[in-house]
């Protein structure tokens, strides 16, 4: 007896400076969707990437047509940026998001996808243990717990970008981060929203090119600003 497919499913990858990890990892994803999904889409989303993420996108466009879009950024718009545009370039019954440098197994995605039920509005999942170089993991683990402290959040980790949410509420919520923090704005908008939230466990795994942005100077800087600033709105002020 054959099993019932999701009936309806955005997938996206924010993508930057991404070229080697690309071709595996979105043909791992229509391997998993032609077997678990009825009705699918995958949108990379090429925020402003200098190496040759472009050309290797076009190549993957003319494979997949046409199932797979790209999104262009000139200009690197910040990992906030890039989210909101795959949100907003996402148009089935639900969405999913994880990065574009091959981190997480896109074929750990059924496992939420069983997850889903009649209320559910975000499956997230969470990291089973977490292959980065030392002060990334020390660095990281300081940031969720004072997140999820700030921000009255009640999933287990926030870090984790590998996540399924209703579309429809994606539509209900305004996102404004630029940075790394849409993903506690995010969250918290989810969470306030009253919708069933489920958590999975999924395994991360050690980068094998290219090297994070998120962990530069600038970028923690701008992230730390803007998660002050997200704190004032969505819990002094609300």
């Amino acid at each position: 007896m054959s099993v019932p497919k999701f009936a309806s499913l955005s997938v996206f990858f924010p993508a930057y400076n991404d070229a080697p990890s690309l071709p595996p990892l979105l043909r791992k994803t229509f391997a998993v969707l032609e077997k678990h999904v009825a009705d699918y889409e995958v949108v990379v989303v090429n925020d402003g990437s200098r190496d040759k993420t472009a050309e290797v996108l076009e190549q993957l466009v003319h494979e997949h047509a046409p199932f797979l879009r790209v999104v262009t950024h000139p200009k690197n718009r910040g990992y906030g940026g890039a989210l909101r545009s795959g949100f907003a370039a996402s148009h089935k019954e639900f969405v999913f998001y994880t990065d574009g440098d091959g981190q997480y197994d896109v074929g750990e995605l059924p496992r939420l996808l069983d997850l889903v039920g009649p209320d559910t509005g975000l499956v997230n999942g969470y990291k089973l243990d977490r292959h980065d170089p030392a002060h990334r993991i020390w660095i990281g683990n300081v940031y969720n717990f004072c997140a999820r402290l700030l921000f009255r959040i009640r999933i287990r980790d926030i870090d984790c970008d590998y996540r399924l949410i209703r579309r429809e509420l994606l539509e209900k919520i305004h996102l404004t981060s630029t940075s790394g923090t849409i993903c506690v704005e995010l969250v918290r908008k989810l969470e306030l929203s009253g919708c069933h939230v489920a958590e999975v466990g999924v395994h991360h795994y050690a980068r094998e090119h290219g090297k994070s942005q998120f962990f530069r100077v600038r970028s923690l800087a701008i992230t730390f600003y803007q998660l002050l600033r997200l704190w004032v709105r969505l819990v002094i002020l609300r």
